[in-house]
């Protein structure tokens, strides 16, 4: 069983490339909370859990799919450290100068200053937990459960992975503007 090794060296290597990206490994304030809801806060993407945890228990469900069909004779555990690694593969993508200075002049983040080592670390955990779910659940349960964190975060926070990802290649003006008016 070679595969949580496997898992776990992703998560160290990518901690520590973060690590040496200059990232932080905790918040600025000197805390980790286990939940930060304040969307447009400093502290956003700096704690374990915030409300963009759903796009990445989104990633893990469609993560399944991609890797079950471009994979199907690989083991479960295989197929887990394929999306670990296109997880952390992100993580990193997304903490560079140029991917966190799209989200400030793309979409309505203007304050966003990319995620500590700890939120990066709880996001690649949260993808392995959609992942595991999307093998136990049939196809349409886990259609509709992806859907359905995708409602919820944007009824919450106007924003999900769909929008994160349109506004990131895409950006629609009038969807800013939507965003941005997010009360508190």
């Amino acid at each position: 069983m070679a595969w949580p090794l496997a898992l776990a060296a992703t998560a160290a290597v990518m901690a520590a490339v973060l690590l040496a990206m200059g990232r932080l490994p905790v918040c600025e304030c000197g805390t980790v909370k286990l939940w930060h809801g304040a969307v447009n806060s400093a502290e956003n993407s700096q704690h374990i859990a915030d409300w963009y945890m759903p796009s990445h228990v989104v990633h893990g469900l469609l993560f399944y799919g991609l890797f079950r069909w471009v994979a199907p004779r690989a083991s479960l555990g295989a197929r887990a450290v394929m999306a670990a690694l296109l997880e952390a593969a992100w993580e990193i993508a997304e903490n560079t100068p140029a991917v966190i200075n799209r989200y400030r002049e793309a979409t309505a983040a203007l304050g966003y200053s990319g995620d500590s080592v700890v939120n990066s670390l709880a996001d690649l955990g949260f993808m392995l937990a959609g992942f595991a779910i999307a093998a136990r659940l049939p196809w349409w349960a886990t259609l509709l459960f992806g859907l359905a964190l995708e409602l919820l975060a944007l009824a919450v926070i106007r924003d999900n992975l769909t929008l994160n990802v349109l506004m990131l290649l895409w950006p629609v003006p009038a969807i800013r503007d939507w965003q941005a008016a997010l009360p508190g």
